[in-house]
């Protein structure tokens, strides 16, 4: 069987130098916001280009804290991509803000540009992108549109580690950037994870008090806080896995060129690129009709996949008063699409028969 993600195989290459700093963290009995969770939240701002990091418990919270932080609330709207996973309407709903749901562009899945415009009412306070499969979103243009009506930006990376859009890296092209470190992720954690980006002081310092109960020194709460704290053996996994990403990212991008330049079955549709450093490859999506059929026949040659993801949020039981809308480009994606097998222990064999399967599909 060629998995669709080996996990166990990608963190044992490290497994020497995690084993290290698990022991260093046991021996110095210090479990949450101590000398890992610095040291890593400081790698990451470093890595990626912004004066703070700030570790937070995973990223569906590092979402909602944004949103928190920058005093959104009832009947404030906030655009965002309708095709994107649940996680990023959730932050925005648990902030009791209203979801604006735009439609992707189809090639390459991520939000439309052209479509947000007319989603701004006055209402409307933010953007939230998402970097989706791992791809840069079209930041220049929505940029320009969040200038021009006085919007915040807002970046789900939790699909986009390390992705590099016109010289920066993703989580430092907005006000606030969200990731998630949970274990499938380009970087991820043994558990969950997440973390906060910003250059903008005032907001670290608050979203690190909202994080902390509320407080900004120990038994002073200036806010309605949560708990919500990196720990200190994930923040050493993950400054351990940290310098080995730009290389895992590397041979992902390997593999999806080789996908891209030989599956060449007609009925496969293949992921639309802006350029290289802006793709990541979380995931290798293809398009195809008869989906399922697809899939089951790439079970029984050996090959596992997934769905990312099999019902648009607006299809969801959970906004059932949704029920009755229509995205029709989001609908058709999470219609057709699967993702393939993509991660930096495959073998260069693995990785030929999985397009050489792809091609024999009839």
């Amino acid at each position: 069987m060629i998995y669709f993600l080996d996990l166990a195989k990608i963190n044992n290459r490290f497994r020497v130098e995690i084993d290290a700093r698990i022991g260093a963290v046991l021996d110095r009995g210090w479990y949450l916001q101590g000398k890992e969770n610095e040291k890593f939240c400081k790698h990451f701002a470093e890595y990626c280009g912004t004066k703070h990091c700030l570790g937070v418990a995973n990223g569906l919270d590092a979402l909602t804290l944004i949103i928190r932080a920058h005093g959104f609330g009832a009947g404030d709207e906030i655009i965002v991509p309708a095709n994107t996973y649940i996680a990023t309407i959730l932050a925005i709903t648990e902030n009791g803000c209203i979801p604006a749901l735009v439609e992707p562009d189809i090639q390459t899945c991520n939000i439309n540009p052209d479509r947000i415009e007319s989603a701004i009412t006055p209402r409307t306070k933010a953007i939230m992108v998402v970097h989706l499969y791992g791809q840069a979103a079209p930041m220049e243009e929505v940029r320009r549109i969040a200038e021009k009506y006085r919007l915040k930006v807002f970046e789900d990376c939790a699909q986009a580690h390390g992705a590099v859009y016109e010289g920066k890296r993703v989580g430092n092209l907005s006000d606030a950037a969200a990731f998630s470190f949970y274990p499938g992720k380009n970087l991820g954690a043994f558990g969950d994870a997440g973390a906060i980006t910003t250059n903008d002081t005032e907001l670290y310092e608050k979203v690190k008090a909202l994080a902390n109960y509320g407080s900004d020194y120990k038994y002073h709460n200036l806010y309605k806080g949560v708990n919500s704290r990196l720990d200190e053996l994930q923040a050493a996994i993950l400054d351990v896995k940290l310098k080995y990403l730009d290389t895992d990212n590397a041979r992902r991008r390997e593999i999806a060129n080789y996908y891209r330049t030989s599956i060449t079955n007609p009925r496969i549709i293949l992921p639309e690129v802006y350029d290289e450093e802006t793709h990541v490859w979380h995931v290798f999506t293809v398009r195809t009709e008869q989906r399922d059929y697809f899939q089951k026949y790439l079970t029984e040659h050996g090959i596992q996949t997934l769905i990312h993801y099999p019902t648009p949020p607006h299809k969801q039981p959970a906004f059932s008063e949704w029920a009755e809308r229509s995205y029709p480009i989001t609908e058709e994606i999470h219609r057709t699409i699967i993702s393939l097998p993509i991660s930096p222990v495959m073998t260069q064999h693995e990785v030929e028969q999985v397009a050489d399967v792809i091609n024999s599909y009839q």
